[in-house]
């Protein structure tokens, strides 16, 4: 699709020479040292973390806000999962350079992951897009690092073996980007991360119990498609496939309409699918066509997404044995843009759907979007994709100090390769050099950054423990 449609604000493109962006990358590094990236100590005027998630909460589903918390409590790293918004929050107060890139915003180790090309490849890269947004490409990079800080913290490892697993993705960021600065635009805009090629470069590096978990996940991923779902997540009700009910976490949608509302309720649907259809391509609009809507059901995903309205829809093909599951997921103002700017985009879905086409190598077909009346009334953006295309992700629970590190190398090139394709990476290439400097930055902020995480974990622990707010666990 166009980016010329309503609600979108087109900006001028300026070229440069490459001797004026890498002038520009190393001007940068006089305006914002590279050792500066260390610095974080909380503001004596730090907002209150509590309240900042509190504030998320207005807008949610406040059945489903107990369950949030319930889940952020459970480890330090799960609470830092859900707290994109504090973190942007404290982003803001550290050093920032004017190198700016189309930002995951949320771009912690669980959220990168493995899933299936148009071409049915397989290949690693960033699967949320949630908090998309431009902004400083460093606030990306320092997401992640602080994550595999705490991530090694509940893992138990030592603090050299932290300490090299951020250092390596930090490394990873910083090579990946010098490489592609030095490659035309096509090459940069092509590249990818094969998932069977990876593997085979670092088989020489792993035990053999590692490669044996790596293959499972891998084995495991090519199993979970629309099909998989199917046997999984329905049953026959009355001669009809239906999702089945599993409350709180799954509830069909005839649970929250109202009479009146249900007498219209397939109508709604179809008039939905088909301004989701209008956003997609003439090829893939066709596909979607061939397929009726069989059941729709709320669908509680994630951690800091808890809370947030999404469902699954079921469709089917050319017979019962031909399914397809679509996620629509809500969308709603990312949390960078109090910090980095408004978005161009009226429709918050759209803004997801722009940043994660322009951020990841290969996206799924059927990623579209809406603006719709929803059946409580109100009005609110969605994005629509594949509910399981392939996908998979590494469980960080289960890693191993050296799997860390691997892990942590690929998701410092998989962001380079997606700020190489927005930003101007012979800038930003200029700006990190090629000595450690910035590397070391990071690790002491990750430190620092994972120190102030725990006091905030313990924080909405002690929120829950004296009434402030209600959580929900094992949910």
């Amino acid at each position: 699709m166009s980016d010329n449609l309503p609600g979108f604000r087109p900006t001028i493109v300026e070229h440069f020479t490459v001797e004026e962006r890498l002038a520009r990358g190393r001007a940068e590094r006089k305006a914002v040292p590279r050792s500066k990236h260390a610095d974080f100590a909380p503001t004596l005027d730090r907002s209150d973390p509590i309240a900042l998630l509190e504030s998320q909460a207005v807008s949610r589903a406040q059945d489903l806000v107990p369950i949030r918390y319930g889940r952020m409590m459970v480890s330090p790293f799960t609470f830092y999962r859900g707290a994109a918004l504090v973190m942007a929050n404290d982003l803001a107060s550290t050093p920032t350079t004017g190198l700016r890139v189309q930002l995951c915003g949320d771009a912690h180790l669980s959220n990168f992951g493995i899933f299936g090309t148009p071409e049915r490849r397989l290949v690693f890269d960033i699967n949320d897009f949630d908090e998309t947004a431009p902004g400083p490409f460093e606030w990306d990079i320092k997401r992640l690092a602080a994550s595999i800080e705490i991530a090694g913290r509940d893992r138990g490892f030592t603090r050299l073996e932290r300490v090299t697993a951020v250092r390596s993705a930090a490394a990873a960021y910083r090579t990946a980007m010098a490489q592609f600065a030095g490659q035309t635009n096509l090459e940069v805009y092509y590249a990818s991360l094969d998932i069977d090629a990876t593997l085979e470069k670092f088989r020489p590096q792993v035990t053999k119990a590692m490669l044996a978990r790596t293959e499972r996940t891998i084995a495991k991923a090519r199993t979970r498609d629309s099909m998989h779902a199917l046997t999984k997540m329905t049953e026959w009700v009355d001669g009809s496939l239906r999702i089945k009910n599993d409350p709180p976490l799954v509830i069909r949608a005839e649970a929250f309409m109202t009479p009146e509302f249900a007498g219209r309720f397939t109508e709604w649907v179809h008039d939905c699918l088909r301004s989701y259809r209008n956003t997609l391509e003439t090829d893939r609009r066709q596909l979607l066509e061939q397929y009726r809507f069989v059941d729709l059901a709320r669908k509680v995903v994630g951690v800091g997404s808890v809370g947030t309205r999404a469902w699954i829809a079921l469709l089917l093909g050319r017979d019962d044995q031909d399914p397809l599951f679509l996620q629509m997921k809500e969308a709603e103002a990312s949390v960078l843009e109090a910090y980095c700017g408004a978005s161009a985009y009226k429709n918050h879905a759209h803004r997801v759907v722009s940043g994660q086409r322009l951020m990841q190598a290969a996206g799924d077909i059927l990623l579209g979007w809406l603006h719709v009346e929803g059946i409580d009334g109100v009005e609110r953006d969605f994005y629509v994709r594949q509910l399981r295309d392939w996908k998979g992700s590494a469980e960080v629970e289960e890693m191993v100090p050296a799997g860390l590190a691997n892990y942590g190398q690929l998701c410092g090139w998989t962001l380079a390769r997606a700020h190489a394709n927005s930003g101007d990476r012979i800038a930003i290439a200029a700006y990190l050099g090629k000595s450690d400097v910035f590397d070391r930055a990071i690790v002491s902020f990750a430190t620092r950054y994972a120190d102030q995480n725990e006091r905030d974990h313990q924080a909405l622990c002690d929120a829950v423990a004296s009434g402030r707010i209600q959580a929900e666990t094992g949910v």
